[in-house]
């Protein structure tokens, strides 16, 4: 139900009396409360009783309701605060009917800095108290700097003074005691913009970029809803172009939001755009710390942040008036969110910009297939850019046949990678190695026995991190030390590691290179943006000679002396049956070896391979994105598979195995018989037990032209579910496990 419908006019104050409110909990049903006399809106936000807690809620209309007025809870304040913009509160409703969620469960997404909504506290400041008699006093440097920054007598926070004076608060306080500045009380500043700190670098562009700007910028000053696919090779210069676009917008005194898959892209990107445009953006990822979450949550709000970077997250801020989305790397498969409310981002992210009537702005070196089938379609502008920026060259890409190599059993580098490794460091340049698998090998059998180390909690092996003498499991987290004996026989010091890691292939690299200075890349070593920041620092420094990574090193970074990349093992993606598992792999592999040769130098890579015939590889090596793209498109289409149809996964679980199976039972005896429909299962999930809950899963396909929503409301909505197992719905599935 759109939110218009409740009430004809927004911007008019509601009557005292009976109210709806959506309450951020996972419930679909609005609240009635009793407003004695706030003046209130649409899209207030206000606080409310409920139950023993009091909850921030959003004001949706006037009702007349049945329950008695006397027995009505009271709402009790109003915050603060700007309304929620009524193309959010759409948005809102939009994603829950979409997702199959509630509508509360996707609020509290959006209020998902609870004390943002309190007022500012209050905090301590200094301001100039300089008596011009002691003008003649002698200053230190350090005193002189804070004295020249506070004469303009503005308020300065601590924090403030030491950051622009480069002082300690010793000298703060030592200034203070002396009677030349005076301390005051203030309201805790609100995050903002910050000032320019440097000069703003313009880039210049080539003509092929000056052509995919003109007609970015064009798409942007229809000022209404559109989307536009920046399209091009690694090194073509993307983000400068859609840089360009931001800068528009800004110019129209607007704000924009710029979503990345992964929080690890942030640092590197935060100080390309402070080159560009001289300040930094505001961000919103996991990693910021709770206060500055609360400032950033509001400033968003107040419109006092004209710029935000973050992960997929940040889509459900409350932009007072947003007017551009950029989803970068767009083809990524971190854009799906698979826990909680389940969504897809990128797709959620159009109907963000199409509730506001603005432009999004996808970018992708190698797009999903999605976008290209809507570009396709005629519902996505494309802006392509077919070459790579200055004077790079695209790599030549190379097969090694695994089956042809003879490797020694425990080594997992190749002779003629080796050779090409050596010559790479005698030319004082830089090699990746990649391989996607975290830790130092993903299973480990009992000699004896065969006993395979697994998690108790879930259906997956334990994975060996040898660096910190653990194995964990990557779905739960469940961490143990290496066990002396076996669980099963007893056998003493009896498990053996069974395949490569990151780290099991340091050992390799060190012992073939021991003068090469290594680094490993995962989401293990580099936690977070600033660990990341510090690497590519130290990278673009050269002071590594040989990256050893994960997808960590595949996406978007810019190393001007990579010029060998050398990939492992390339097909690690292509086993199981994911239905995208052909096109991730592709995409992945594209992304890694565009890392190669990214400025004058010439770049190589090289692809260890057992399937060298493969016509994923095959593509790979003549840079063919189209070519394997048409094949995954036939193969697709012939299934009735998305983008040319459509899937939802029911997924049940429960900790009794028992419960969960009756329920499945129950749920299929109901199944609906829909012509242009396939229900397949129910069926024991890959990871059949998850966090120590029992999972078992029904997946159903339709044609795009079918309501699937619709079907499965009809078909769940009667079920009655234990109290003790759940039902979770996935709209466009990307995991299947």
């Amino acid at each position: 139900m759109d939110v218009e419908d409740k009430q004809s006019d927004s911007s008019m104050t509601l009557p005292c009396g009976r109210i709806n409110v959506l309450l951020p909990i996972p419930v679909s049903q609005y609240y009635e409360y009793l407003n004695e006399d706030l003046s209130l809106r649409i899209g207030d936000l206000v606080e409310v009783p409920f139950g023993k807690r009091y909850l921030p809620a959003l004001v949706i209309g006037s009702v007349e309701g049945q329950v008695e007025i006397s027995k009505l809870k009271r709402v009790l304040s109003k915050y603060d605060l700007p309304r929620i913009p009524e193309e959010m509160m759409n948005f809102v409703v939009w994603v829950s009917a979409y997702n199959m969620v509630s509508p509360g469960a996707v609020l509290k997404m959006v209020l998902s800095a609870p004390q943002a909504l309190l007022p500012p506290r209050r905090i301590k400041a200094f301001v100039n108290a300089f008596d011009m008699q002691k003008q003649g006093v002698k200053l230190t440097s350090g005193r002189k700097r804070v004295l020249d920054y506070l004469a303009d007598n503005k308020t300065r926070t601590v924090q403030e003074i030491i950051e622009f004076a480069r002082v300690t608060p010793a000298i703060i306080r030592g200034l203070q005691r002396s009677g030349f500045i005076d301390s005051v009380a203030i309201t805790e500043k609100n995050l903002k913009d910050t000032p320019k700190t440097k000069k703003v670098v313009t880039p210049v562009f080539n003509l092929e970029q000056g052509k995919a700007v003109s007609k970015l910028l064009n798409s942007l000053r229809e000022q209404t809803f559109n989307v536009s696919l920046i399209d091009g090779v690694t090194g073509a210069g993307k983000t400068e172009v859609y840089f360009e676009a931001i800068s528009e917008v800004l110019k129209q005194e607007k704000q924009v939001l710029i979503l990345l898959p992964e929080i690890a892209l942030s640092q590197p990107f935060l100080h390309r755009f402070e080159t560009r445009f001289g300040f930094r953006p505001g961000q919103w990822h996991s990693d910021l710390s709770g206060k500055m979450r609360n400032q950033t949550w509001r400033a968003v709000f107040e419109g006092e942040v004209s710029v935000v970077v973050g992960a997929r997250s940040a889509l459900f801020l409350p932009f007072s008036k947003l007017g551009l989305i950029v989803v970068d790397e767009e083809h990524e498969a971190g854009f799906k969110q698979a826990d909680g409310v389940k969504y897809q981002c990128r797709d959620m992210a159009v109907a963000r910009a199409r509730a506001g009537q603005f432009s999004a702005v996808l970018v992708s070196a190698t797009p999903s297939l999605e976008t290209l089938i809507n570009f396709e379609q005629g519902r996505y502008n494309r802006i392509p850019l077919n070459s790579r920026y200055g004077v790079a060259d695209l790599p030549e890409v190379k097969a090694i046949d695994l089956g042809k190599s003879n490797l020694i059993k425990g080594q997992w580098i190749t002779k003629r990678l080796v050779n090409e490794i050596s010559e790479t460091l005698e030319r004082k340049e830089q090699t990746i190695l990649f391989l996607n698998r975290r830790g130092y090998a993903p299973l480990n059998l009992c000699r004896v026995c065969g006993h395979r180390l697994e998690c108790p909690n879930c259906s997956a092996w334990l994975v060996e991190h040898k660096s910190i003498s653990r194995l964990q499991c990557h779905h739960c987290d469940y961490a143990i030390t290496m066990p002396s004996s076996c669980f099963k026989c007893g056998a003493v010091d009896s498990f053996h590691a069974v395949g490569p890691g990151v780290e099991r292939l340091e050992e390799e690299v060190r012992f073939r290179f021991p003068s090469a200075r290594i680094s490993v890349a995962s989401s293990d070593t580099l936690s977070g943006p600033v660990r990341l920041g510090e690497f590519i620092k130290a990278v673009q420094d050269s002071k590594i000679d040989i990256i050893i990574g994960t997808q960590v090193i595949a996406k978007g970074h810019h190393f001007p002396l990579v010029t060998c990349v050398g990939v492992i093992d390339a097909d690690l993606g292509l086993a199981g049956g994911d239905l995208r598992a052909g096109e991730r792999t592709y995409q992945l592999l594209h992304q890694v070896a565009g890392r190669s040769g990214r400025e004058s130098r010439p770049g190589k890579v090289f692809l260890q391979t057992s399937q060298p015939d493969h016509p994923l590889i095959k593509a790979l090596l003549s840079w063919d994105r189209d070519g394997f793209l048409e094949e995954e498109k036939r193969g697709r289409k012939g299934a009735g598979m998305p983008p040319f149809g459509k899937l939802a996964a029911v997924i049940l679980s429960a900790k009794d195995p028992r419960i969960v199976d009756d329920l499945a039972s129950v749920i299929a005896a109901s199944a609906p018989y829909n012509s242009g429909v396939q229900i397949l299962g129910p069926a024991i999930a890959p990871i059949a037990i998850l966090r120590g809950r029992h999972r078992r899963r029904f997946l159903v396909k339709c044609s795009k032209n079918i309501n699937i929503q619709k079907i499965l409301k009809s078909w769940l909505q009667n079920i009655k579910v234990p109290s003790n197992a759940r039902v979770d719905i996935d709209i466009d599935p990307y995991n299947f496990m």
